[in-house]
Parts: C-alpha cells; sequence; structure tokens
C-alpha cells in the first residue's frame, strides 16, 4: 500500500466522517469508520516497524503507533484522525522528496552492443543477435559501430575509441592480432576480428553486472530522523507512563502520546531536503533523493574521475616544436593544412589550434589508418602522423601524444597534445578542503605518468591510475570507515559501477554518458566541475537547518508533554498543537530553498 494512497485514504475517510456525524448525527458510526481505519494503518505500521527492525535500524513510528492506539482507546477518535493525518501526509511528502528518478539500467542496456555482423564461411555476411555470437565466430565491424564482443583483430587496422571503457580520451591503433573490447568505437575503416568471448563475459555486460550488483549492496547509512528517535521514544514514553502512574488514568498517558507524535521528525527532514533539491535545481544540479542530500552533507572522501571529470576530456595542442629553419606557425599550417579533411581527434585538435585563415589547400589526400596523412600543399608533399610514416628513420621526440610532420621528406617538427585541465578543478579542490573534506583522490583508466602529473597540478590526495571498472569499485569500497561517506565523480560508461558503488555518485550529466547519468545520485547539468562544492554546500545548509528545524520541534514537544503530563492539555486540544507545531516545522523547514546573502566561495572564484 503506498503512503499517497494511505493519505488519499485518510482524507476521504475524515471527510466520510465529518459528514457522519455533523450533518447526519450519526456519531458511533463516524467514530466506527476511524477506529477502524486508524487500527489497520497503525497495524501496517507495526509490521513495517517489525521489518525495519529485523533490518537493523530503528524508525519513529512506535511513537505514532502508541499516539493511535491509545487514542482510539480511550475514546478520542478526532485526536486519532488528525494524528493519521499528519503521519501519511509526512509519508507522502517524503516519497516525494525522495524524486521520481528512475534507477534503473534501461539507458546502459540500450546502448550496449546488440546484434553483430557474422562472417560465414561463404563469404556471406549474416546480422546476428549479439547473445547468439560464439567464441571464435568471425564478425565484421562497420566504421562507427561498437565492437558487439570481446576479440582479436584479423584483418584491417583502424583506431578504436575506448574512452567510455577506460578512460583513455586518445583513440588506440589497432593492428591484427591486438584485442578489441566490446563496447569501444571503431574508427573510419571497417574491421574484421575474431570473438574471443560470448556477449555474456564481455567487457561491456561485465560493467553491466558490476552496476546491478552495486546496485543491490547499498552503502548502510543512518538518517538524521532515525539518529533521534531512539532518544525521543524513550523521554516521550517515561513522560507518559509518569504521567499515568500519577494520575491514575490512562487517559493522562494518550493525551501524552498525542502531543508526543513526532512530527518534527516525520516533516523537518522531508520538507527541507525538497526545498534543498530545488534549491540545487536552480544551482545546475539535480538531486535525485533525499537520502542524497544527507549523505553529501557528511562527506569526507571525495573521488574523482580523469576525463571528462578533472578534464576537459578532448586533446588540444600544447607544443610546438619545429626544427631549425622553420617556425611554429609554419609547423602547425602544414600540420593542420594536411589533417583538415581527417576526421580523428588530433586533426580535429590541430584545425582548431591554427584556424581556419591559416589552412592551405590540400589535395591528394592518402590517409593511412594508424599512421598518418600524406597530401600535396603548393607542390610538396606533406606527411603528419607517427615519426617512422612520415620520415622513416626519426626517432620518437615526444613522451606524450605527438603528431610528426615532414615536408617532402624532410622532418620540420613535431606538434605535442594533452587532455586540458578544468580551469575550475585546482579551485574546487581548493573549496572541498575549506568545507571540510578531508580526502580527495582520482581513481582512472589512464596512464600513471599523466594522472600523476594531472593530482599534483589540482592537489589530489591519492592517484590511482591504470584502473578497470572493477578496480575503481575496490578502490572506493575499501575507504576506510573513518573517511565515510564517499562520494564519486566522473561521466563515462566506465564509472557507472562507481557511481553505484559509492555512497553518493555525481555524474558530470552536460557532456557524460548516459550510463553514468542513469547510475548517479545526483548529475550535474552544466559543464561545470565547481558545481560539486555548490552542491555539498547546498547539502550541508540544507541538513543544518532541518537539524535546527527537529531539535526546535522536540523542545516544544518536551514542553508540550510536560504540560499535557499535568492534564491541562486534552488529547483533541492537543492534536490541535502538533498541527501548530507541524506548520512551524515546515516553516522552518522551508528557509533550505532560499540562497545565502553572502556566497562563501566567492573571493576563491574571483582569484
Amino acid at each position: 500500500m503506498s503512503h499517497k494512497f494511505k493519505f488519499t485514504s485518510v482524507l476521504v475517510i475524515g471527510a466520510l466522517a465529518l459528514v457522519l456525524q455533523f450533518v447526519f448525527h450519526l456519531n458511533w458510526l463516524a467514530q466506527l469508520l476511524i477506529t477502524i481505519m486508524g487500527g489497520l494503518l497503525a497495524l501496517t505500521m507495526l509490521i513495517e516497524m517489525i521489518k525495519t527492525l529485523r533490518s537493523g535500524k530503528y524508525g519513529v513510528d512506535l511513537l505514532a503507533i502508541i499516539a493511535i492506539v491509545s487514542t482510539l482507546a480511550i475514546g478520542q477518535y478526532w485526536a486519532a484522525l488528525m494524528i493519521l493525518v499528519m503521519l501519511t501526509g509526512g509519508d507522502s511528502l517524503e516519497d516525494y522528496a525522495a524524486g521520481v528518478a528512475d534507477r534503473d539500467l534501461r539507458s546502459l542496456l540500450n546502448n550496449s552492443p546488440q546484434d553483430a555482423h557474422l562472417l560465414q564461411k561463404d563469404g556471406a555476411i549474416r546480422d546476428i543477435e549479439v547473445d547468439d555470437v560464439q567464441v571464435g565466430d568471425q564478425l565484421i565491424v562497420k566504421p562507427g559501430e561498437l565492437a558487439p564482443v570481446d576479440g582479436k583483430l584479423l584483418q584491417g587496422t583502424t583506431a578504436m575509441n575506448e574512452s567510455s571503457l577506460t578512460g583513455e580520451s586518445l583513440p588506440v591503433d589497432k593492428q591484427p592480432g591486438d584485442e578489441i573490447m566490446s563496447g569501444s568505437v571503431n574508427g573510419d575503416n571497417s574491421i574484421t576480428m575474431e570473438a574471443e568471448k560470448t556477449a555474456a563475459n564481455s567487457q561491456y555486460q561485465a560493467i553491466v553486472k558490476l552496476v546491478k550488483e552495486s546496485e543491490t549492496q547499498p552503502a548502510k547509512f543512518v538518517r538524521m530522523a532515525d539518529r533521534y528517535a531512539v532518544p525521543f521514544t524513550a523521554i516521550s514514553i517515561l513522560i507518559g507512563a509518569v504521567a499515568w502512574i500519577i494520575s491514575g488514568t490512562p487517559v493522562r498517558f494518550a493525551e501524552v502520546m498525542v502531543v508526543a507524535s513526532p512530527c518534527p521528525l516525520i516533516l523537518a527532514a522531508p520538507v527541507a531536503l525538497v526545498a534543498g533539491m530545488s534549491r540545487t535545481s536552480r544551482n545546475g544540479v539535480i538531486v535525485k533523493n533525499g537520502d542524497a542530500i544527507e549523505k553529501m552533507a557528511s562527506v569526507k572522501t571525495v573521488g574523482f574521475d580523469k576525463t571528462g571529470t578533472l578534464t576537459q576530456g578532448n586533446l588540444a595542442v600544447v607544443g610546438l616544436h619545429p626544427e631549425k629553419g622553420y617556425t611554429e606557425q609554419q609547423l602547425l599550417t602544414f600540420a593542420a593544412s594536411v589533417e583538415q579533411q581527417s576526421s580523428h581527434i588530433l586533426a580535429r585538435s590541430l584545425v582548431t589550434a591554427a584556424g581556419d585563415d591559416h589552412l592551405q589547400p590540400v589535395s591528394e589526400v592518402v590517409e593511412t589508418t594508424g599512421n598518418g596523412v600524406a597530401g600535396q600543399i603548393n607542390g610538396q608533399l606533406v606527411k603528419a602522423g607517427k615519426a617512422a610514416y612520415v620520415a622513416p628513420g626519426t626517432p620518437s621526440l615526444a613522451k606524450q601524444t605527438a603528431v610528426y610532420v615532414s615536408v617532402d621528406g624532410q622532418f620540420i617538427g613535431y606538434i605535442t597534445f594533452a587532455d586540458q585541465l578544468r580551469p575550475e578543478a585546482k579551485k574546487t579542490i581548493q573549496a572541498l578542503r575549506q568545507m571540510g573534506i578531508t580526502h580527495t583522490m582520482m581513481v582512472t583508466g589512464d596512464h600513471k605518468t599523466i594522472t600523476d602529473k594531472i593530482g599534483q597540478q589540482v592537489g589530489i590526495d591519492d592517484v590511482h591510475a591504470d584502473m578497470l571498472p572493477e578496480d575503481k569499485i575496490k578502490i572506493v569500497q575499501s575507504t576506510p570507515k573513518e573517511q565515510r561517506p564517499v562520494m564519486f565523480v566522473g561521466d563515462g560508461i566506465n564509472d557507472a559501477p562507481t557511481l553505484r558503488a559509492a555512497d553518493v555518485g555525481v555524474a558530470m550529466g552536460a557532456h557524460g554518458d548516459s550510463a553514468a547519468t542513469e547510475s548517479a545520485d545526483v548529475v550535474i547539468l552544466k559543464d561545470d566541475l565547481f558545481r560539486v562544492v555548490r552542491a555539498i554546500d547546498i547539502s550541508k545548509n540544507t541538513m543544518k537547518i532541518a537539524r535546527n528545524d527537529v531539535l526546535t520541534g522536540i523542545a516544544v514537544l518536551i514542553v508540550l508533554m510536560l504540560i499535557a503530563a499535568c492534564g491541562v492539555i486534552p488529547a483533541l486540544v492537543g492534536a490541535v498543537f502538533q498541527e501548530v507545531v507541524d506548520t512551524m516545522t515546515i516553516l522552518l523547514a522551508l528557509r533550505a530553498k532560499n540562497e545565502p546573502k553572502k556566497d562563501p566561495y566567492k573571493e576563491l572564484l574571483e582569484k
């Protein structure tokens, strides 16, 4: 039975009872209706509470059950109705706060390889479902298609984009005999590969499996309301029991229990969470559920993927190294001009760096996949690509991604590339430290030489390189208890399992993979890493308001319970006071929606 259905039922039965008593004067029937409804709801709450206790958690339902049963027992059915309205309304509000995000893996599954082109013995090609691929089958992978299963390249050369699987931003050149991972994107040439694994055992499906396993093993987390429930319940029952003993009547106990109904615990957090989630959305961050707000408020470790998260996810020209007799501009112009018709990622970076005004006409272009491009520019043969291709005998001079250039067989220099660090990355790490984050780490599939340099530039505490998806999960799950909760920020398919495994998964949704977005608790809609800081800051503020609201409500309730223990507050009046406390709780919690008058990070961002 859903909370929304319960709330609607309470309102309908309550309205019917009002009509029966005050229009038709059938008091006994109104009382019967409310008593039956209250008894059924109290029974369902008791069953749910037992299930909660068995799972090792403790909720705030016990006081509510006692309040309902005690008021019904002494005939105060209108007080019981008001308690039921408050309880079911609070549950419905909490469901709303949890969000309507679809957290299944539909997007990931839809984007996985669905079919394969089977090369038969007679040379014919037949399309089959990817699940029907057998080990040893020869498959054709056309340009731009996903490799359907893990295997080995048999014929052709290509550049495979494995960034969504490994985090490596540069396409990987593949020659016959090289390994092919399922889910990697083929380049511009059609290739023939041999299946070495079935679809179920291939890399892409392994990621899907990891995501599912992570989802079924959520991190243990104690919600704020549950932390206050035990002492508040004990105090309430103690006051009620003492009042009963001293007065000698159970009515006094019921009057105390009515006032003791834990509305601040039930309402404060959901209302504040809804308000906080509204505020995060105005800041370009979608938080899918209220638990994520609570966890973010207490995060101690933040982990980052590299490519597309700490970096911009694209390679840019970072160095021009011309040989004697040539200028940097000449080197860049030759390289960009001969590469302008290529679809290779480095070609696009070269053209962008040179600018359209510096491009020269090129003819007789020949592109050799995995090696480079050659073409005629003003009657000269210009080559750009690997050192051995452009000028045989030329050694590889760069320790990073590079394009070598020759003119009429003479080596004229090389151009280096690197994935560019996000301009806000360093300030993001600084701001996290300011707000009390004790530990930061980078967990990526990229190479150690590259990741160490980036880690030093932004001030990351620990760098874990060459990580496969299962390795990333182990790093997150092995984080010591004193450094939890753990937030992980990523954007690729390979990050999806880690986003599930982390206490809070944050996806860079502006350009990130849809699987990562679906797997995350929080989605950054704008291409701005500093939004992570905004999300944590809003969460801390939201939970501070909710905590203060709860404590204020508890203090008011304890005062009311002490007064009710003296017999001054009848049960129905106590229920009315409860609604007043409810209203106060809601108004205080709604403050979480407001932006602060002063931005605590304005000075840092302006540096």
